[in-house]
């Protein structure tokens, strides 16, 4: 029996998302069950918030970073396809290149940009680095200019800004996402999809399968998928969002498999063990 409105649907502007997710907004894979609508195109931070927010304004379905969804996992289940998750993706600390402050242990004190409280780049910080920081939120895309004037003494950055830094006079001080597989030998997850509980499993069933779709599609014609992505995404030549892409939309994010869940189950664990994250029940559907 088909769902009898369509599902509000919450996504990033990045590359990955708009190509991944081209094809179930645009009518091009469709299932007899569920509908999808755009209701939110935001900084995952802004989804994030939104999630975490009052009941009645959160999204049926939207992309979350994994402390978000552990503030809210008691309304979300995360979905097996649409993440973004892989090896060699993680957010970068970058710093002036001529500034003396060349270490994490270094940035003791200092002013940091971050592109939220809520971000799973902000975890992975609190996990690795100092927390003795003045830590100074904002938009993702404004961190490297921020850091380029002096506004702040270091940077926390996600997304394209791993392909751009250098183009702005900045040198990196770590890849986090480095530091997390030495640590725990997976993928790191920076972002998941996540639908809520109250739904039922028919409607999560069905939009699984309606995501897995939309991401193969795209990935057997990306130039069906361009004028989107480049609709979203106008500061971004066609060879950093290609870039983009190649890194963020993997496999993994067909269905994330037992090693993407092993990589979500981790971080969630390590998080709640350093009380970096609230305790909680399980992200998977049908756990306890």
């Amino acid at each position: 029996m088909p769902f009898p409105r369509p599902l509000r649907f919450g996504m990033s502007p990045c590359p990955n998302d708009t190509f991944a997710f081209w094809a179930a907004l645009h009518g091009e894979v469709t299932d007899p069950h569920i509908r999808l609508e755009l209701a939110m195109l935001d900084d995952v931070e802004a989804l994030n918030r939104r999630a975490t927010g009052p009941l009645a304004e959160r999204l049926d379905v939207t992309k979350l970073s994994v402390p978000a969804l552990a503030a809210a996992i008691d309304d979300y289940a995360i979905l097996p396809s649409g993440a973004a998750l892989g090896f060699g993706c993680g957010p970068l600390v970058v710093r002036r290149a001529n500034d003396p402050r060349r270490t994490l242990a270094d940035l003791r004190g200092a002013r940091v940009a971050i592109p939220g409280e809520r971000t799973t780049a902000f975890l992975l910080f609190s996990t690795f680095a100092s927390r003795e920081c003045t830590f100074v939120p904002m938009r993702f895309h404004h961190i490297l200019t921020a850091v380029a004037n002096g506004e702040v003494d270091a940077g926390l950055v996600i997304h394209e800004s791993r392909f751009t830094y250098a183009s702005h006079g900045l040198a990196l001080t770590a890849d986090l996402g480095e530091l997390w597989e030495q640590a725990t030998n997976a993928p790191l997850p920076l972002g998941v999809i996540a639908i809520r509980r109250s739904l039922g499993r028919a409607c999560y069933d069905a939009t699984a399968s309606l995501l897995r779709a939309s991401v193969r599609l795209a990935q057997q014609n990306p130039s069906r998928a361009r004028p989107f992505v480049r609709q979203h995404s106008q500061e971004m030549n066609d060879d950093v969002c290609d870039q983009h892409i190649a890194l963020y939309v993997n496999e993994r994010t067909v269905d994330l498999g037992d090693v993407g869940r092993h990589a979500i189950d981790a971080m969630l664990q390590r998080g709640r063990a350093s009380g970096l994250l609230p305790a909680g029940r399980s992200p998977w559907w049908g756990d306890a």
